[in-house]
């Protein structure tokens, strides 16, 4: 079982943003407003860090390649880095 057969709304969720990012180099993503995103890793493994530092392909949480996640707290302080070269992260943002 993934992360994303976790995930339970409080109500009906609407899509309000959408973004690929490729290649997946330490930084913010920008994707808009929204409450909560699932955030998809494809190709490579990528590493994670919430709390407004960059990952580095050694530290932050492993999101594998072919794995989803749903994602609910701070969109503006979420973060990617790729593990190997190729990564690409897919994430669709509800409000």
């Amino acid at each position: 079982m993934g992360y994303a057969d976790r995930f339970v709304a409080d109500g009906t969720v609407e899509p309000c943003g959408y973004r690929q990012v490729f290649p997946v180099a330490a930084s913010g993503v920008s994707i808009g407003e929204g409450r909560v995103a699932l955030i998809q890793a494809l190709i490579q493994n990528v590493r994670w860090r919430d709390d407004g530092v960059d990952p580095t392909a050694a530290v932050g949480h492993v999101l594998h390649a072919g794995e989803s996640m749903w994602y609910t707290g701070n969109l503006r302080a979420i973060r990617f880095i790729e593990v190997a070269s190729g990564a690409e992260v897919n994430i669709a943002v509800y409000k």
